[in-house]
């Protein structure tokens, strides 16, 4: 089994025996298994309760042979506790996984189920290399979903990036694309006399709004709804903050979006770029990022992953000065390496020129 330290290195095993090509394939096994407890809202259903099989097949009217192997094999992978013949939640599965806790990450959970039945479809993508349903509008409420699931996603992430990332100078930073401002957030409480602003689509900001409400920095967070990819970024800034939104794009909108971010910043700022890069040669690792380009195709007009490598020099064309790999500690990124950081002319805010000057040396490895 491949563990999940090995998977965000990139270390997953080649494929060169049919031995390997069937593992590879019967991984599908425990997924499916998580995904039937939550439909079957398991989790929620056993709560801070201890069960027999014969008592919780009852209330969740499912057969009793069924519910016997589904919760072995929860009790397997330890989101389930067995004690002689009875079950109740582990820790995760009695908070992040049970609707009557307030850590309860229902959007994200709901966004990751519904991917199943879409990867399923793979092949017409493949096919056709369009995303699934392109021409079926979005739902009402959709882009709100969405944004709540990508606030539970970063939830535990993002205090651990803005623990690491030296905003040291800088008074203001634009969370571009920051969808519910949670990295925005983070970075407030890390930096007291830092002032945030999040550029994205009106009904994210919403959610973002609604996050900062409840958080004491939240006064020091601003919003701007911004079509970032057609028009250009309102107000200067020392930092923008861009994660998760080049893989959406196209290169060719990717570096239009570079420029007009070039002409957000201050004279030394910076462009911070947090992303599923590629960093080997061939372009084929690290493995999470490879496979999350297939989600791109699944759901994104022209969508992709792509290197650091020719993302800095698509940086380097729209007028950025250096650019260089910020890396964390492991286990508390986002991606393998998966940020990269692009600065602009002139002095860092903040800093001295000597020092400014040292850190325009630095390059992408």
């Amino acid at each position: 089994m491949v563990h999940a330290t090995d998977r965000r290195r990139g270390m997953t095993p080649r494929i060169t025996t049919f031995g390997e090509f069937r593992d590879a394939v019967s991984a599908y096994r425990l997924p499916r298994i998580l995904l039937t407890a939550l439909e079957l809202d398991l989790f929620t259903k056993i709560g801070t309760r201890r069960w027999t099989i014969p008592q919780l097949a009852k209330t969740l009217s499912v057969s009793e042979r069924g519910l016997s192997i589904l919760c072995r094999n929860l009790a397997m992978s330890g989101l389930l506790i067995k004690t002689g013949e009875a079950y109740r939640n582990g820790r995760l599965a009695s908070t992040a996984l049970n609707a009557r806790h307030a850590a309860y990450r229902k959007d994200y959970l709901d966004l990751m189920a519904s991917h199943w039945q879409d990867w399923a479809r793979l092949s017409e993508s493949v096919r056709t290399g369009r995303p699934l349903d392109e021409d079926v509008p979005e739902e009402p409420g959709y882009r709100r979903r969405f944004t709540w699931a990508m606030h539970y996603r970063t939830l535990e992430t993002a205090p651990k990036i803005a623990g690491q990332v030296d905003l040291h100078g800088a008074d203001t930073l634009l969370d571009l694309g920051g969808g519910p401002g949670t990295y925005a957030m983070a970075f407030l409480a890390k930096h007291p006399r830092l002032r945030a602003t999040v550029g994205d689509r009106p009904e994210a900001l919403e959610v973002a709004r609604e996050i900062a409400s409840t958080h004491k920095a939240g006064s020091r967070l601003s919003y701007v709804p911004v079509d970032f990819t057609k028009e250009a970024i309102p107000g200067t800034y020392d930092v923008i903050w861009y994660s998760n939104v080049l893989h959406i794009y196209s290169p060719e909108t990717n570096r239009a979006v570079f420029r007009r971010a070039r002409a957000a910043l201050n004279p030394g700022g910076r462009l911070l770029i947090q992303d599923a890069f590629l960093h080997d040669r061939e372009g084929l690792r690290p493995a999470d990022a490879s496979l999350f380009a297939v989600s791109m195709l699944l759901f994104t007009e022209e969508g992709n992953t792509y290197s650091a490598k020719e993302t800095s020099v698509w940086l380097k064309e729209a007028g950025f000065a250096t650019t260089r790999v910020l890396r964390m500690k492991p286990g508390t990124e986002d991606w393998e390496d998966g940020i990269l950081e692009a600065a602009a002319p002139g002095k860092r805010p903040g800093t001295r020129a000597r020092r400014t000057q040292s850190r325009e040396s630095s390059t992408v490895r």
